[in-house]
């Protein structure tokens, strides 16, 4: 069910000073070498401060990663979470960037609700941005009010971890706040800020925005600095830059067939909302599926279905396009040599993909990567999309054909069982286990490592906030983070969240929230 293939065709290191004191948030040893580029790349600015703050949810796991204390960041942060108060050595700035936003070009773009504080390096060297998400207007906010709702604040908390403990490459969710204060959407709601942890923020459109300047210099020193802090090996290549976009290709390929594999829908593939570091960014309309449909788009504004599950990968490649455009002058200052240079990279985006989606497609289905086991898997694909049958749960519980097959029809909501080629299909792979393996066990164990059980899914999420907002109760919000990020254990007490939406409570479209 893959879509057809289309023509879209110095850094420091920061030393860590031992101490008897608590690491927390506001004694980190920040150092935002973003900062040191020339000023046209951001603007310095603090966020807006906000009445009445009030910490919801803090993420302890990924505090702990940064080298903090999470009981002392709970005591003590709470005014840097909410904009109001700087960490020791911040420089806070919103990033410059443009982009095309559903294809049409927008040169100038930018940080229009969010505030780097700061990078810091982690307890494994990995340096990581610190940003606020909804603390206020900037430069780059277009006459928008620069605030955050709870709704998709919570929103990009729950998937983004979702999306971690998938071992997805992704940004994370460090905590969220509340600001006490109303914001004006669809209708008033409570105003939130998101702390987001990222190996950057730099995107595709940050270099079309120099692109788009025409400043060549700009794109030289925007390649190297990232060069230097994201792929350092590309600058062992004869050429570095040709080597940096073919880093970025392979990222960009293996990310987005993760997603494929998990039924994941991005919702708005704007090239600014691509990470050149490979990471999945920016949260708004996106979704797991329930059911399958390769066409999917949950999305509300993106009415033509640019974005749909099954356009992702070539949307990929078109933006990867726009990426290696802003590179061609200083690949080669012959415009077309340095054009032959980039398609010889672009073209292996394709394999590449291809290579890890099939992979990753055998092993949802337990049998070893072949052309025959290939196949089997896309007949799947094609019974799943003819039944709707739930793309999670179907995958999930393949094992039980063999252990429980009234379990099977009852889990998957039966969609599949009076499903003539389902059955001629079951059959099949079922020899294919037996000839293969020599311990079915094991099998189904491998199986559950990488099939979860749980996952963000969107009418779960918006009972979430729906509780916030309605009744200030953050509980539903903790048990539905327990069960995602450890999405592939059994659990009794929260198994109703593995559950696929009954047809009224299924969620048909979603918001950015701005």
């Amino acid at each position: 069910m893959l879509p057809a293939r289309t023509n879209h065709t110095s850094i420091g290191t920061i030393e860590r000073k031992t101490s008897g004191q608590p690491k927390h948030l506001g004694n980190l040893n920040f150092d935002n070498t973003y900062s040191r580029l020339p000023k046209s790349f951001f603007q310095t600015i603090a966020p807006k401060p906000v009445s009445d703050p009030k910490l919801i949810r803090l993420n302890k796991s990924l505090a702990k990663e940064l080298g903090m204390d999470p009981s002392i960041v709970e005591q003590q942060n709470l005014d840097i979470f909410a904009g109001n108060a700087t960490p020791l050595k911040s420089k806070q700035i919103a990033m410059a960037y443009a982009g095309h936003q559903f294809g049409n070009w927008v040169p100038r773009l930018g940080d229009g609700r969010a505030v780097l504080i700061g990078e810091v390096l982690d307890e494994n060297g990995r340096r990581r941005d610190i940003q606020l998400k909804g603390s206020g207007p900037t430069l780059f906010s277009r006459m928008g009010d620069g605030r955050a709702t709870i709704g998709p604040v919570i929103r990009e908390y729950i998937v983004s971890e979702g999306m971690a403990a998938l071992n997805i490459p992704t940004t994370r969710s460090l905590a969220i706040v509340t600001t006490g204060e109303l914001v004006a959407r669809e209708r008033m709601e409570p105003g939130a800020i998101l702390t987001r942890v990222a190996s950057s923020h730099i995107r595709v459109g940050t270099f079309q925005y120099f692109y788009g300047q025409q400043d060549e210099d700009a794109i030289r020193k925007l390649a190297d600095y990232t060069i230097n802090r994201h792929y350092p090996s590309a600058a062992k290549d004869s050429n570095p830059y040709v080597g940096f976009l073919r880093s970025v290709v392979n990222r960009t390929a293996e990310l987005i067939s993760s997603w494929m594999l998990v039924g994941f829908i991005h919702g708005v593939m704007n090239t600014d909302n691509s990470s050149i570091s490979g990471e999945t960014i920016d949260y708004g309309p996106c979704a797991f599926m329930d059911g399958f449909y390769p066409n999917k788009v949950f999305s509300s504004i993106d009415t033509l279905g640019r974005y749909a599950y099954d356009q992702q990968p070539a949307v990929g490649l078109w933006n990867l396009s726009r990426f290696a455009e802003t590179l061609l002058c200083i690949i080669n200052s012959n415009k077309e040599k340095a054009m032959v240079e980039a398609r010889a990279v672009l073209e292996t985006y394709w394999p590449t993909f291809e290579k890890h989606f099939h992979i990753g497609l055998c092993q949802k289905i337990g049998l070893d990567h072949n052309e025959e086991n290939l196949s089997l898997a896309f007949r799947l694909l094609d019974c799943m999309s003819e039944t709707r049958a739930d793309f999670t749960n179907t995958f999930r519980n393949l094992p039980k054909l063999f252990t429980a097959p009234d379990i099977f029809d009852l889990e998957t909501e039966e969609k599949l069982k009076f499903h003539k080629e389902f059955a001629e299909w079951s059959n099949e792979w079922k020899t294919k286990i037996a000839e293969q393996t020599a311990s079915l066990d094991a099998t189904w164990g491998n199986m559950y490592e990488i099939n979860p059980l749980f996952i963000p899914r969107n009418h779960q999420i918006q009972r979430v906030i729906d509780f916030a907002i309605d009744a200030d109760d953050y509980q539903p919000l903790d048990q539905m983070v327990t069960a995602i990020t450890d999405p592939f254990t059994e659990n009794a007490e929260l198994k109703h969240l593995a559950k696929q939406p009954k047809p009224e409570e299924e969620i048909r479209q979603t918001f950015c929230g701005t």
